[in-house]
């Protein structure tokens, strides 16, 4: 292996988001371990990177197990000779009304959004000590931002990562080569629309101008040369973080627009998708539901709001 080579573990790399880095990955030539729980789907995507002019091996991973992800991350880091970069990329999300959604069902999303992620962090990051240094690349989501009425617990999650990458952070200081980055991507198209629990009665669909799960992919192949603690796809990083301030009035107005879309969407029966059991077959990269040419209207349309939210809800405390 040449040493400018990059050796990748990616999880979640069966569909959407994780398969469309690992080829972008393999474009560069990268040597790749793919983990998922579904071998249909790790297969298609080792093979579409081999295509690509990277080197991909597969092994199937449950990881909310803390004890199978230290396994897996022990054999990728044999079969590679070193990790430098590890993309946790693992994340299912559940909707519906917070009280119509069963507690098992919240419990899972935790254990799989945050959860699983920690199980990584502590599988690799001896590994990068060892080595003396390594990326860890968390994918978080605008979620980790905004609060998600409808997804009590995947907006439970996507906080709580947040909070957990910075204390990494703190921990690594230390290890001046040793990264900890942040990815905050708006609305993507991917196939993770269907693997979703849900609990609306209406088929859930993205909004206009999601963004191209190759556009995530991109910025994350850029953090292995040029790693940062905080990239944000979709709409400037400031107006993301503004958001935070109109917190609580946009969990008000999102959970009224929740409940009137609701009941105006085509009506599908409660389901736990993909949340307990791996698709049966491969899902691919995209959702099909992104409409061209959209993109860039939206996000300028969801930041003017974010902003016009963010000073209402600035005036209103001073009251």
């Amino acid at each position: 292996m040449k040493q400018d080579t990059l050796r990748v573990v990616i999880t979640g790399a069966s569909s959407g988001i994780g398969a469309a880095t690992a080829i972008a990955f393999a474009r560069q030539g990268a040597h790749l371990v793919l983990g998922a729980r579904g071998r249909e789907g790790l297969e298609d995507i080792a093979g579409r990177c081999r295509q690509a002019g990277g080197q991909a091996q597969v092994q199937l991973v449950d990881v909310t197990d803390a004890a199978a992800v230290a396994a897996f991350a022990a054999d990728a880091r044999d079969t590679l000779g070193g990790i430098d970069l590890w993309f946790s990329d693992v994340g299912i999300g559940v909707v519906g009304r917070y009280l119509d959604v069963p507690m098992t069902d919240h419990r899972h999303v935790v254990e799989t959004n945050l959860v699983s992620h920690m199980n990584e962090a502590h599988a690799v990051l001896p590994v990068f000590v060892a080595q003396g240094h390594g990326i860890w690349v968390n994918m978080i989501s605008l979620g980790g931002y905004m609060t998600s009425p409808y997804a009590a617990a995947y907006a439970a999650s996507k906080f709580g990562l947040r909070g957990f990458s910075a204390a990494l952070r703190g921990e690594m200081h230390d290890h001046p080569r040793i990264h900890i980055c942040d990815v905050y991507p708006t609305f993507v198209d991917t196939p993770a629309i269907y693997h979703a629990g849900n609990y609306t009665g209406a088929r859930l669909t993205y909004p206009p101008g999601a963004l191209a799960p190759e556009k995530v992919a991109d910025a994350v192949v850029k953090l292995a040369r040029h790693p940062r603690a905080t990239t944000v796809i979709g709409m400037p990083e400031t107006v993301l973080k503004l958001g935070q301030f109109a917190n609580p009035l946009a969990a008000m107005l999102m959970n009224r627009f929740m409940k009137k879309w609701s009941k105006r969407a085509e009506p599908v029966r409660d389901t736990t998708g993909t949340m307990y059991t791996p698709p049966v077959a491969a899902s691919g990269i995209h959702g099909g539901q992104r409409r061209a040419g959209g993109q860039r209207n939206t996000a300028l349309a969801v930041g003017a709001a974010v902003v016009g939210v963010a000073i209402a809800a600035r005036l209103l405390s001073r009251r």
